[in-house]
């Protein structure tokens, strides 16, 4: 039977889009089905990583999205007392994937952004006011029925990727289960618009007050926002009055600065779907897992899911690669995503403390800590790759290859290309790699390696000698190009 496309997308928010945009890039026919009218206009993610930045890069955005972005030195989490607990600096450093390490974001550009590049390719469309209300995978391709404002549709694809959120109709379709990993707590989410910005703090801070819990954080596009946490015995009628938030604003002097934009309850919940592949069907982002914002890991996850999903997805359909390349996708996603939920749970339960003699104990552990010396003053990395399209028994296999600075503003992914790259001792004094053979020689060195091959979401797939990498790697997703743009 004949596809209409190669891969249908559930959900035109930025994971959608942005595996759409990746797809398109590699030459595959995308459709997105977006069931609501527009981009969502309030702001909701608000930073993104270094990683997720190089995403974009190569999604042709990352540019416009950093010239609109605002970056704090630091994240700061304070007592009652205003003293600080933990401090992690340099967030306005740059990070391995050559973007600053934090970079304060307003949604709706980005994704406006997103949608923009998306239209520039012939084989990719997106579709507003388009929902999947059903679909059946029969083995060889799914059919999808599409409610359409022209009528209902039926739309073949290869594969259907799930990317409709936290409450995807294809997940539950699709009968897959959540693991919840148990936190659940209410907040309220208050965005403005700033006039004056000598009024409000410069660096992103969480307040571990047991009276009242609170976030404060920069975003982009001239905007700042409060999270506050919703006490026992509050409503979320309450908590979203006008008086009661100018209330919780007060302590903050902020009078004049700043004018209100949004105001939302949400419940932060931490949860993983149990699968996200189920035959021809994918799961990403949201709608493959959940985890509370303290991390500012959101969006990131999902992006993080797109790229992984792209090239896999790119190879099996151009019959480079078996069907069974797809199986690595939540081998190697989900102990990176475990780690990452782990991480904004143990944030979010040292904020939202509201017992005022374990806050007391909390800040008591800490402060010895801190003089031990046994603070970190970053996120701890996440976990490698360890199980997957790798060869998992060489150096550096399925950790993070960094976007090696080169001459001027040259970046080395837009030289090398979105493909896999082989890189070589012998090569470096060649172009085009001469303007980055520097910090690739150091790489190398740091690896004990002859050579590297670079997965095309820039995670190592193994190093050493070359000829056994490129069939390794021939084996694994086909090997289609030069020793450097794969």
């Amino acid at each position: 039977m004949t596809c209409d496309c190669d891969v249908l997308i559930a959900g035109g928010g930025p994971t959608g889009v942005t595996l759409a945009v990746l797809l398109a890039r590699r030459g595959l026919r995308v459709i997105v089905a977006e069931k609501e009218k527009d981009i969502y206009p309030l702001p909701r993610a608000a930073h993104l990583d270094h990683e997720s930045m190089r995403i974009l890069q190569e999604a042709g955005v990352a540019d416009e999205v950093n010239a609109t972005s605002r970056r704090a030195s630091r994240y700061d989490f304070l007592n009652a007392r205003g003293e600080v607990l933990l401090r992690f600096d340099g967030s306005d450093q740059i990070g391995p994937g050559g973007w600053p390490m934090a970079n304060m974001i307003h949604q709706p550009t980005v994704e406006m952004l997103l949608r923009r590049s998306l239209a520039s390719f012939p084989n990719a469309t997106l579709h507003s006011m388009w929902e999947v209300r059903s679909f059946t995978d029969d083995g060889e391709g799914v059919t999808a029925q599409i409610s359409t404002p022209d009528g209902d549709r039926t739309i073949r694809a290869h594969y259907l990727v799930g990317a409709d959120g936290a409450r995807s109709s294809v997940r539950e379709q699709s009968n897959i289960a959540f693991e919840d990993l148990n936190f659940e707590e209410p907040w309220l989410v208050v965005d403005v618009l700033v006039d004056d910005y000598s009024k409000l703090p410069t660096e992103n801070l969480q307040i571990c007050d047991p009276k009242r819990p609170t976030t404060c954080v920069l975003m982009g596009e001239g905007r700042h926002r409060w999270e506050f946490m919703i006490l026992p015995g509050e409503t979320a009628e309450q908590v979203s009055e006008d008086a009661f938030i100018e209330k919780l604003l007060e302590p903050w002097n902020v009078t004049g600065a700043i004018r209100m934009e949004r105001k939302a309850v949400y419940t932060f919940r931490a949860r993983i779907a149990e699968q996200w592949r189920k035959g021809r069907i994918m799961l990403a982002g949201d709608a493959a897992h959940q985890m509370p914002p303290f991390a500012g890991q959101g969006m990131c996850s999902g992006l993080r899911d797109a790229a992984s999903l792209a090239w896999k997805l790119a190879a099996t359909i151009k019959g480079e690669a078996p069907d069974s390349l797809l199986d690595s996708y939540q081998p190697e996603r989900e102990p990176n995503l475990r780690a990452t939920i782990d991480m904004a749970i143990m944030m979010g339960r040292m904020v939202c403390t509201t017992n005022k003699w374990s806050a007391w104990l909390r800040d008591m552990k800490l402060r010895l800590a801190r003089f031990l010396g046994k603070l970190p003053d970053g996120p701890p990395a996440y976990p490698p790759i360890e199980a997957g399209a790798i060869m998992a028994s060489t150096a550096a296999a399925g950790s993070y290859f960094p976007q090696i600075p080169g001459d001027g503003d040259t970046r080395l992914d837009d030289v090398l290309g979105i493909d896999h790259w082989l890189i070589t001792r012998d090569e470096l004094g060649k172009d085009p790699l001469v303007p980055f053979a520097a910090g690739l020689r150091t790489w190398l060195d740091q690896s004990s390696a002859e050579a590297v091959l670079v997965r095309p979401d820039r995670y190592v797939f193994g190093t050493g000698n070359p000829d056994q990498l490129r069939q390794s790697w021939q084996a694994v997703a086909g090997d289609k190009g030069s020793a450097h743009s794969g």
